[in-house]
């Protein structure tokens, strides 16, 4: 594991040149590092447009090349790691030999012009002779002059190197091929043809390589161009529609501000045109109050009688001060234009999310009597009927989202600038779930939703009653037509009013506050086997009464909650915000319990009644 990380940075540490260690390593402007004279050596006469020998990259000048201190010491470690104390000597005298020319190994002072393989030693020019005139050195192998022949020699046979194994990735003498029969080896001349002609493709892959990467960035570029400019041109359309819509808004704004403004020019008229017969009035009754006081000052019986008798005749009437009234629905309709509008504006930006059902605690309970538990039952058709209780006029002037008159007053928090639309929606419906909260019951009943029981979906054993408002259980079947509305299994009936937007609030009294179940149901709920019974599946939410206990159900999940002694119950729904609240209707207006969900359908009053004495009854709100 060790040598082959120290083979990998080894890699790293190559001069891509020489393809050796760094040498007094330089880093050029692209980034790239080189040994100092490999640079030298690669820019030689070239007098402008230097280049990278790695990536291409050209300069306009000549760089201002430093050396890489770093990275000198890096090589250093590397080297310290990989030698021994003597090869670090030898290296350190072959850098100080490298400094000066290389000397003729018989005089030991002229340059060597040329070195023998064969006689492993270097001669001058003058020493060369025998070599170049005398048929006993023909066969000598001479070449440029080379440093520390030693080098070149087998330090096992002490033969040159006349091989290379491709295998071991090394040089090897004619002795040595015993040891390497197994490995592919060449001459040292036909290895180095190998080397340079592998070095150059790679050097072209390379070049291919670079004008692909050149090419992918010219094309990823482009496309960025193209990606600013159509968010560029959908921003334009994105500004453009919304100063449609702020101008829309300002436009409504215009309208029913005039329509206020015409309301109010039309009574301060009338004021001030009854404060002119007024003042018309008591002109007249000051001069009649003149006229008596001069009267009064005649001394002339008969005149003064004369004058009386006239004065007297003269009545006036008292001043009347007519009623003028505003037109309340005038003004309050401008006003709910703009609630309704408000809240419209307020869902349409607030993006539907998935919201799991608040107030829930996880584990499963056993149902109590009157459900049997049987799980091999088809799903029924929904409702039958799509009636709907037509909305009073109030209650479709306050859709939707509709908050009252002082919860108006106070300005609404603004969602956080900053964050996702999901978290500024629930922030708006945790405000809108806590103002309800905190309405009495007085400001909920301009909600109210007269509620009647539907005959077609009430189990066998249910009683219907007072025009459908009342209900309880029989001791015997009713004998009602088999419908596939209707419930089978569990003591149950639907009302016949469906809500799908809105606000609508009902109350039901209980006659005994035990064994009954109040909630909210899908059309499309189970009316056969155990998942039928409310709160028991996905599609219903529910308060329950049993013996004492009180707990809330959704999804086959109890939740025991405080217990109450009241005896009606107030059930508000908002549809749009995804909230139904269970309060206790009495002196105070305390709350049961809220669900806080996404509803997707439908939603009916839904009630649950266990055995008979049990009675509940919908409380008629409205005339």
């Amino acid at each position: 594991m060790a040598e082959s990380r120290l083979s990998v940075l080894e890699e790293e540490l190559t001069c891509s040149i020489c393809l050796c260690l760094f040498s007094s390593p330089v880093t050029v402007p692209c980034g790239h590092n080189f040994c100092a004279s490999c640079l030298q050596r690669f820019w030689a006469g070239v007098s402008e447009n230097f280049s990278c020998p790695q990536c291409r990259a050209t300069f306009m000048g000549r760089p201002q090349l430093q050396k890489n201190t770093v990275l000198c010491r890096v090589v250093q470690q590397l080297q310290g790691c990989t030698g021994t104390e003597e090869e670090k000597e030898e290296e350190e005298e072959v850098e100080v030999e490298e400094e000066g020319p290389v000397l003729c190994d018989t005089c030991l002072q002229a340059p060597a012009a040329r070195t023998c393989l064969t006689c492993t030693a270097s001669f001058c020019e003058e020493h060369l002779r025998p070599h170049q005139e005398s048929r006993a050195f023909r066969d000598h192998q001479l070449c440029p002059p080379l440093r520390d022949l030693q080098q070149r020699k087998c330090p096992q046979h002490n033969k040159l190197f006349e091989f290379f194994c491709s295998q071991h990735g090394s040089c090897i003498c004619s002795l040595c091929l015993l040891g390497h029969k197994l490995c592919n080896t060449s001459p040292l001349e036909l290895a180095k043809a190998n080397a340079e002609a592998a070095l150059k493709k790679r050097l072209t892959e390379l070049h291919n390589q670079n004008e692909k990467a050149a090419r992918a960035m010219n094309t990823l570029r482009m496309n960025q161009g193209q990606a600013a400019e159509t968010i560029s041109k959908k921003k334009d359309m994105i500004l453009s529609k919304f100063s449609e819509i702020k101008a829309l808004i300002e436009e409504r704004e215009i309208q029913i501000l005039k329509a206020v403004a015409d309301e109010e020019n039309r009574v301060l008229s009338k004021f001030e045109y009854i404060y002119g017969i007024l003042g018309s009035k008591k002109n007249e009754i000051q001069s009649l109050s003149a006229q008596i006081e001069m009267a009064l000052t005649e001394d002339d019986d008969l005149l003064f009688l004369k004058r009386a008798t006239a004065l007297q005749r003269t009545s006036i009437k008292d001043a009347f001060v007519p009623v003028v009234e505003i037109d309340q629905n005038l003004i309050h309709s401008s006003y709910q234009s703009a609630v309704i509008l408000k809240d419209t504006v307020k869902l349409s930006v607030t993006p539907s999310e998935e919201k799991n059902v608040e107030g829930v605690t996880p584990g499963r309970t056993k149902a109590p009597p009157g459900a049997p538990r049987n799980k091999n039952v088809k799903k029924p058709p929904g409702p039958q009927h799509t009636h709907k209780e037509k909305i009073p006029q109030q209650t479709q002037a306050t859709l939707p989202g509709e908050a009252d008159t002082k919860e108006k007053k106070k300005p609404a928090k603004a969602a956080p600038a900053m964050g996702t639309p999901a978290a500024a929606a629930a922030v708006q419906v945790k405000e809108l779930l806590d103002s309800f909260l905190k309405k009495s019951r007085e400001e909920l009943l301009q909600y109210a939703a007269n509620i009647t029981l539907d005959y077609n979906t009430a189990h066998n054993k249910v009683i219907l009653s007072d025009k459908n408002t009342k209900m309880s259980v029989s001791d015997t079947h009713m004998k009602y037509n088999q419908l596939p509305q209707r419930f089978t299994d569990c003591y149950q009936v639907l009302g016949f009013q469906s809500f799908k937007r809105g606000i609508h609030y009902w109350e039901v009294e209980m006659q005994q506050n035990n064994f009954c179940g109040i909630g909210i149901c899908y059309g499309s709920m189970e009316r056969h086997g155990p998942e039928s019974r409310l709160g028991r599946n996905s599609r219903s939410w529910c308060i329950e009464w049993f013996n004492n206990k009180i707990s809330s159900w959704h999804n086959d999940v109890e939740k025991c909650l405080p217990n109450t002694k009241a005896t009606k119950i107030g059930v508000l729904l908002h549809c749009e915000a995804g909230f139904v609240i269970f309060s206790a209707v009495g002196e105070k207006h305390n709350l049961i319990y809220k669900y806080k969900t996404e509803f997707t359908e439908a939603l009916y009053p839904a009630f649950w009644l266990f055995s008979s004495g049990t009675v509940l009854t919908l409380c008629q709100l409205k005339e």
